[in-house]
């Protein structure tokens, strides 16, 4: 905390002088072992009585008047050796007589309980403390003079207000405490100081576990009120809120919005309408903005979505209802979060998971749309490369184990192509496999769609996006392309191109490899019945149908059969003629 380390008096703080009224003129002090040594110079003066002159002896001569001359004595010097009490002691005389300012609200009560304070620290430093019950009793003491010079800086008007939170803080007292030490208790109107707020700003800025009861709450949010009416909204979603009075809340909210609006205070206003059930006033407030400026608004003040408790990640009832409502605006929201340092990746991971009620290895659909939103928008390499495995192993275990996701995405796969650039076009041969796909594979074509999208890009990693698409090697089609593309990524284009005329030629342009089917189809003979059905019903039909006699003849092989390509040449010219 940057204020600890102010929050110490400093050592050549001027020496109080209580109890030493006696001993006048002090000019030097020193302390051994239990004895003050203090000497002193007493400047004295012998000052004789003059005599009132009369009209009498105005009117003689000035040499007749004699004048008196001031007898100085020499001055004093004075030892004193004076036995010390102890810290203790000598801390409570001060404490007491720092009262004597109290009231009137000066310098002097912080000067003589900052040197009081400082009487103790020191004392806890000494080595030659042996009892526990000593260093308890100090240290008892030490957390009093914190919590003394807490009141101070939170009740006067100085510069030095913001040592308020430090200082409270040393004192180990909790908010609930310090607040009744001083808030009267009724209605009385009271004026609070900076030190005061801002302690109080600080705290409820923090994630607190502390909960105020409900007078309490509701004191807190009328001083904010008339004090600090700008820092309203944030107070009210301190957790340590919880149990203000949301209808005086949103009243209060209100009367703010007409002089100090901001999308925040929105938020807010519809946050405490969500708790009363007051449903026409919430979609009021969130029609007010568009939905992209309520998304940046919540970058104002995260704890309108999520609060900390004990490490934990607690999504708030606000988030609960955007997730059955507006599910987009709370991914959105969530994205500018990150987008501007507000929540890491992991934890923003966590939230989803306790929202959607999953376990800690699970990916609820939501944290798959908040990865596919951030993908859009997130420039970090490290965070892209992460993000880009985390989206590829949620679709391929989603394929692998047949698991639908719970609620409808909120991107489709031409969503994300025609708005990020890592997920590429979809290649022609890949939906041609695809269509011969099983009937089975339809429900999760989706999941399937975006992982072959995401593959065609040229973002992902695929050295190590081989580990994650391994599951799926033998799926069917849909392992067949996974393979096809990772080898096209890596350059491995014979083995591409020799694992499609295997299982599924007619997905390869034919203008490409209708020499090398023929090639094949010659070798093997009538070996491979696919490669001979794929070449007559499928390239050549196409050849035949499409091209001009002339093309079509200089397609064909020098040395093929001419009973083989004869049908598809006679169909190829009497297409012509009727034309």
């Amino acid at each position: 905390d940057p204020f600890l380390f102010q929050a110490c008096p400093p050592v050549g703080l001027d020496v109080c002088t209580l109890r030493m009224q006696l001993f006048i003129g002090p000019r030097a002090l020193c302390h051994f072992q239990n004895n003050i040594i203090l000497l002193t110079k007493a400047d004295t003066e012998d000052i004789t009585e003059r005599r009132k002159p009369t009209r009498r002896m105005l009117s003689r001569k000035a040499e007749s008047v004699k004048s008196r001359t001031d007898s100085e004595s020499e001055p004093g010097w004075n030892l004193y050796i004076i036995n010390t009490v102890s810290t203790i002691q000598l801390y409570r005389e001060m404490v007491d007589y720092s009262r004597t300012y109290e009231n009137v609200r000066t310098e002097s009560c912080i000067h003589l309980l900052s040197e009081a304070h400082l009487l103790v620290r020191a004392a806890l430093m000494d080595p030659s403390i042996l009892t526990a019950e000593e260093k308890e009793e100090l240290q008892a003491a030490f957390r009093e003079s914190c919590a003394f010079l807490g009141d101070c800086y939170s009740r006067f008007d100085t510069k030095d207000y913001h040592l308020a939170l430090p200082y409270y803080r040393m004192s180990g007292l909790s908010m609930t405490q310090v607040l009744k030490r001083l808030v009267p208790s009724g209605d009385e109107m009271q004026t609070y100081e900076r030190g005061f707020l801002f302690y109080l700003t600080h705290t409820f800025n923090e994630d607190s576990n502390e909960e105020l009861s409900e007078e309490l709450a509701n004191r807190v949010l009328q001083i904010f009120y008339l004090a600090d009416p700008v820092q309203l909204p944030h107070i009210l979603c301190s957790p340590c809120m919880r149990n203000v009075c949301p209808s005086a809340a949103l009243k209060c909210l209100q009367k703010v919005e007409r002089t100090l609006p901001s999308v925040v205070l929105t938020l807010t206003k519809a946050f405490m309408a969500l708790k009363i059930g007051d449903w026409d006033t919430y979609e009021h407030e969130m029609d007010s903005y568009k939905e992209t400026t309520l998304a940046c608004g919540f970058t104002g003040q995260p704890k309108l979505l999520m609060q900390h408790k004990d490490g934990i990640v607690l999504p708030t009832e606000f988030a609960a209802h955007l997730k059955e409502t507006q599910p987009g605006l709370l991914v959105a929201a969530v994205v500018a979060l990150h987008e501007n340092s507000k929540i890491e990746l992991e934890e923003a991971a966590l939230f989803f998971q306790m929202l959607c009620g999953t376990g800690a290895n699970a990916a609820p659909q939501l944290l798959l749309d908040f990865w596919e939103a951030l993908l859009v928008v997130c420039s970090q390499e490290e965070i892209l490369e992460e993000l880009l495995l985390k989206v590829a192993a949620q679709y391929v275990w989603r394929i692998s184990k047949k698991q639908l996701p719970e609620t409808k995405p909120l991107k489709t796969t031409e969503d994300l192509i025609n708005s990020c650039h890592h997920f590429g076009l979809i290649f022609p041969w890949v939906s041609l496999i695809m269509a011969a796909a099983s009937p089975s594979d339809e429900g999760y074509h989706e999941d399937v769609s975006k992982l072959q999208s995401l593959l065609c890009g040229q973002s992902v990693d695929i050295a190590s996006a081989l580990p994650v698409v391994e599951p799926l090697a033998e799926a069917g089609a849909v392992g067949l392309t996974i393979r096809v593309l990772c080898n096209t990524r890596q350059g491995k284009h014979e083995e591409a191109l020799d694992q499609l005329l295997q299982r599924c030629p007619e997905a390869v342009w034919w203008k490409k490899l209708l020499p090398e089917l023929c090639k094949r189809v010659r070798l093997t003979g009538n070996g491979c019945p696919v490669l001979i059905s794929s070449l007559k019903a499928e390239t050549l039909s196409v050849v035949a149908m499409e091209l001009e006699l002339r093309d079509f003849l200089n397609l064909l092989p020098e040395d093929g059969t001419a009973a083989f390509f004869l049908p598809h040449l006679l169909h190829c010219s009497q297409r012509k003629l009727l034309t």
